[in-house]
């Protein structure tokens, strides 16, 4: 785990429910349904996820078409909206949306129909799982609960029969709590090896017919929703988040593929094959750069020398990615560009270590230089280890002292 990510985070997971009802409207249904939303791009869709852009269709469709009058216009176009009202009016929304998509299943008209109203096609078919999720929200606050729970639990045992005392007898309402539970949950491997013991096999076919294939699925689902954050891997890209999703990504894959043994031809496979095709692209190119933006950053002009900050964030940036990969390297496709990257960063670094601090002992009071010196031990800090970035900064305070 880098510096820069190591955290008990789950960066992608859906904020909790607590306190909704006193909060402004911040999405689809002002929040009350974040918790089984997932963000674009969305490859396979699960039973117990929701896509957030269909999610909003919906809720257009709602204030604007089925409950115009219940809604004031001035506080939907303000974002005045609060949780609470949309609570208030849920029997007469969940009402007036039962029978509206009555109507665009009475026949191939109506569903066209209904299909131009939402302006999207998959919303009509996300529109029976968002009912069930507006019924049925206390118990998704009920599932995050019970998901950040497990974080603190660690008999397997307690977790088995945590889990059997959820809606089993209900797949699609199941999936729902699952599916909101594992946005909270930091170590997913923990409710595999409890699935595990429950159904006596280490297989995907044994848990799912014990009943806990939504499990399966949440950890799939969330692994996909960690996508969007690899969407713009630049030089300037939000590397912190990026490394936090990559971790959450990597510990979801690995606790379905280190401990479960899939059939051939399983759906669950062929969209984590797919997910991991997806953030491998994004990421390849990146750590191809790392090199160049290294030596870019520690390049000193002979007349007028200026230091590139842009440059040195990419190099500081690019090294904590790069360690990162080499954590999760095992749910990734990446070897061959990682090997070479690691090794190559390496010898830049120690290269440009040595210069810098030659030319700190000539010149200490050069600003450039100490920005460099900074940058490559806080680099070495990343790629090497602490200890050798401790035994840098007592060489540059020795350096200092000597002038």
């Amino acid at each position: 785990m880098t510096q820069l990510a190591n955290r008990a985070d789950v960066s992608a997971s859906a904020p909790t429910n607590s306190g909704a009802a006193a909060t402004r409207a911040s999405g689809p249904f002002c929040g009350l349904i974040d918790a089984v939303l997932v963000q674009e791009p969305v490859i396979e869709n699960f039973p117990g996820s929701v896509n957030a852009e269909a999610a909003q269709a919906i809720w257009v469709w709602v204030t604007r078409d089925l409950c115009n009058d219940i809604f004031a216009p001035e506080k939907l176009s303000s974002g005045t909206l609060m949780a609470a009202d949309v609570e208030a009016a849920m029997p007469e929304i969940l009402g007036r949306m039962k029978a509206g998509l009555a109507q665009g299943q009475a026949d191939a008209e109506g569903a066209r129909r209904l299909s131009a109203q939402l302006g999207r096609e998959d919303a009509r078919h996300h529109l029976p799982t968002v009912m069930l999720a507006l019924r049925n929200r206390a118990l998704l606050g009920k599932a995050q609960a019970f998901g950040k729970a497990t974080n603190t639990i660690s008999d397997e045992t307690a977790l088995g029969t945590a889990m059997q005392a959820m809606p089993l007898q209900d797949p699609a309402l199941a999936a729902l709590v699952f599916q909101a539970a594992m946005g909270q949950v930091a170590q997913p491997t923990k409710l595999i090896l409890a699935a595990i013991k429950v159904s006596g096999a280490a297989t995907e076919v044994s848990v799912r017919r014990s009943g806990l294939g939504p499990l399966i699925d949440a950890c799939v689902s969330h692994a996909q929703n960690q996508l969007r954050y690899f969407q713009a891997i630049g030089p300037f890209a939000d590397v912190d988040l990026i490394c936090r999703a990559l971790e959450r990504f990597h510990r979801l894959v690995r606790a379905l593929t280190g401990y479960l043994e899939f059939s051939r031809g399983s759906q669950a496979t062929a969209v984590l094959s797919a997910i991991t095709k997806h953030v491998s692209d994004r990421i390849e190119p990146r750590l191809k750069e790392v090199v160049t933006d290294l030596n870019q950053a520690m390049r000193r002009r002979e007349t007028t020398d200026r230091l590139d900050t842009d440059k040195l964030l990419a190099a500081v940036g690019g090294i904590y990615l790069l360690a990162t990969v080499r954590d999760c390297r095992d749910s990734l496709a990446l070897n061959t560009v990682y090997e070479q990257a690691w090794h190559q960063s390496g010898q830049a670094l120690e290269i440009h270590i040595q210069r810098n601090m030659d030319l700190f002992k000539e010149n200490p009071d050069d600003a450039n230089t100490i920005a460099r010196l900074d940058a490559v031990i806080q680099m070495a800090q990343v790629r090497f280890s602490p200890e050798y970035a401790d035994t840098l900064k007592r060489a540059r305070q020795a350096a200092e002292r000597r002038n």
